[in-house]
C-alpha cells in the first residue's frame, strides 16, 4: 500500500505543469505554442524571461525532491525512491496535458538532490 501511495502522490506532484502555469501568470500565453512545445524551463527561456525560466527550473526540481522527501519521511526509504521516479514520469507525461509534458531534466536533478 505504501508503494501505491508513493506512486500516485509522486506522479501527481510531478505532473504539476509549472512552466505552463508560470508563463500564463506572467502573461506570456501558452508555452506549448513556443519553441519545442515542451513545458520545461528550457522552453520557457525561449520566451526571453529568464526570471520565469529560473522559477520553472527551481519548481520542476523541487516537486521531485518534495515527492521523494515526503514519501521517505512518512512511508519508507524505498517508497521515497519510487515517489521520485513517479514524479519524473508525472512531469514527462502529465495527465492534465494529455500526457504531453517536458523532458524531465530539472525533475531528474531534483530527484538526485
Amino acid at each position: 500500500m505504501d508503494y501505491l501511495i508513493a506512486i500516485v502522490g509522486g506522479y501527481l506532484l510531478g505532473s504539476i505543469p509549472f512552466g505552463l502555469l508560470l508563463t500564463r501568470l506572467a502573461g506570456l500565453g501558452d508555452i506549448r505554442q513556443v519553441g519545442s512545445g515542451n513545458i520545461g524551463a528550457t522552453n520557457v527561456l525561449r520566451t526571453g524571461r529568464k526570471d520565469v525560466a529560473l522559477a520553472t527550473l527551481f519548481l520542476d526540481a523541487a516537486k521531485a525532491a518534495l515527492a521523494l522527501v515526503l514519501a521517505r519521511e512518512f512511508l519508507s526509504q524505498d517508497a521515497g525512491y519510487i515517489a521520485g521516479a513517479a514524479a519524473l514520469l508525472g512531469h514527462c507525461f502529465p495527465v492534465w496535458l494529455k500526457f504531453n509534458g517536458g523532458k524531465g531534466v530539472a525533475t531528474f536533478f531534483g530527484t538526485l538532490l
